[in-house]
């Protein structure tokens, strides 16, 4: 705690009187552009990566950055997505995955999970891209995913949650009237590198190309 109390104190002794008008802004409301959607690992930081502010992102986190695809029970993914898109009007979802993933290299061998039901169940969201890349490279259901596939498994989580997230009524409502994108990220820990696909996309594409044409309007 010695780290976080420190921080604390520094926070409110330099960092918040020098953006004091910004926190005076937001203390009577929220208007982001962007729904955040990541894995709950301490090593990303939504914020740090695009470079945002208070107010800017509206984040949610879980374990594998999954979100369960619509159903009748409520959960606070369901209901986070729900205010985010319907309420506060965001134009863009991301959902952003990440190398050496620790829910995904759960996910490679759910038996291993047993002393562990919550997670196993909640990773149970990922099935079907286990799935995909258990028929890709002929891994039958009674043996576990090698380490080798975990790149390709973190790849696939993100393109089935990308699949689940637009069954949400709210987020089928905005794409079909485009007023709402997805995209499908992949930050990588050791170079910071991000690839990237859209909601109808297959494959993964480096961050410069898939954003090309915004990249040069913000630099002319």
């Amino acid at each position: 705690m010695d780290k976080i109390v420190k921080g604390v104190l520094n926070f409110r002794q330099n960092v918040y009187p020098e953006h004091k008008d910004l926190f005076g802004t937001l203390a009577s409301g929220q208007s982001p552009d962007v729904l955040f959607i990541t894995c709950s690992d301490s090593r990303i930081d939504p914020n740090l990566m695009t470079g945002t502010v208070p107010g800017d992102l509206f984040i949610c986190r879980n374990a594998g950055n999954i979100i369960p695809p619509h159903s009748n029970e409520t959960g606070g993914m369901t209901a986070s997505v729900e205010y985010a898109v319907a309420v506060l009007g965001v134009r863009h979802i991301i959902i952003c995955g990440h190398t050496d993933c620790g829910a995904i290299k759960g996910a490679l061998n759910m038996n291993a999970l047993d002393g562990l039901p919550h997670v196993k169940e909640w990773l149970g969201h990922c099935r079907s891209a286990m799935e995909i890349v258990r028929e890709r490279h002929d891994i039958g259901h009674n043996e576990c995913i090698g380490h080798e596939h975990l790149d390709e498994a973190i790849e696939q989580n993100v393109l089935q949650q990308v699949q689940h997230i637009r069954t949400h009524p709210a987020v089928a409502a905005k794409l079909a009237t485009g007023k709402v994108d997805i995209h499908g990220w992949i930050y990588n820990i050791k170079t910071g590198g991000v690839r990237c696909c859209n909601h109808n996309d297959t494959e993964f594409h480096e961050f410069e190309q898939q954003y090309a044409a915004l990249i040069e309007r913000l630099q002319n």
